[in-house]
């Protein structure tokens, strides 16, 4: 995979899955925008990847997709990929669900990756680009307990194959990778106590084939496949890379 030349906008940025694929990209050649809401963060994963510029930012705010194209494209002049990968993980048992809890988690899920990609769009089309959204394998099966969390990635992944249909026309390819149970500081983030977060873990791996969780190394290669200008027939999929768990 060579992305030498091309312009990657890469969300989420700052740990994980994120990181590892705006540290991939840079690998195969691409000039990478990392963004995120922590600055430390983001520039912890530009260390020693001086094709990696960073962007702090809350992609929920008015205005904030503008600015991250606008600084892709001022500095390099163009935009080839942009990577969806931003989003939040929350608990939320119907018992327990409140309005602000969906509003936040489809505010970040969903809304942000569609306001930036519709500010991408223009150079997206003009680059014959691709966007890769991050889903999750809850996206398409149940996730008790955090069913506005599925149900928010499932929207991500009908508009992933709605937009592939849509900008389909103008050379534009949309596709999705779904992981599942990947080392990230997701659960973590989510609010829960170590000794829940450990026990969530074990469970995870004792119910996936592999018998293992993945890492954030493994989904990055994947988004880069996705992304790569030599898949040039490949639009609208949602690709599952969750160790078998899909089978189960």
């Amino acid at each position: 995979m060579d992305f030498t030349g091309r312009t990657v906008i890469v969300t989420g940025a700052g740990s994980g899955i994120g990181r590892a694929t705006a540290r991939l990209f840079a690998d195969a050649g691409a000039r990478v925008l990392g963004v995120g809401r922590r600055a430390d963060a983001l520039k912890e994963t530009a260390a020693g990847h001086p094709a990696i510029a960073v962007h702090p930012g809350d992609l929920r705010v008015p205005g904030t997709a503008r600015e991250v194209t606008d600084m892709a494209i001022s500095r390099w002049g163009r935009l080839d990929v942009l990577v969806n990968n931003a989003g939040a993980t929350k608990m939320m048992p119907l018992a327990e669900t409140t309005a602000e809890g969906i509003a936040d988690l489809f505010d970040l899920n969903v809304t942000a990756p569609s306001l930036l990609s519709s500010a991408a769009l223009p150079h997206l089309r003009q680059a014959k680009g691709t966007i890769v959204n991050v889903s999750s394998t809850y996206g398409h099966r149940p996730l008790p307990g955090a069913a506005h969390y599925a149900a928010s990635k499932a929207a991500l992944e009908h508009l992933t194959r709605t937009w592939a249909v849509e900008l389909a026309a103008e050379g534009v390819r949309v596709n999705a990778l779904a992981p599942g149970p990947t080392e990230s500081e997701a659960l973590t983030a989510a609010g829960l106590p170590q000794s829940a977060v450990d026990q969530i873990k074990r469970d995870e791996a004792s119910r996936i084939p592999l018998g293992r969780r993945g890492t954030p190394e493994e989904a990055a290669t994947w988004i880069l496949r996705l992304a790569d200008p030599g898949t040039t027939w490949l639009t609208g999929q949602i690709l599952t890379l969750d160790g078998g768990l899909e089978l189960t």
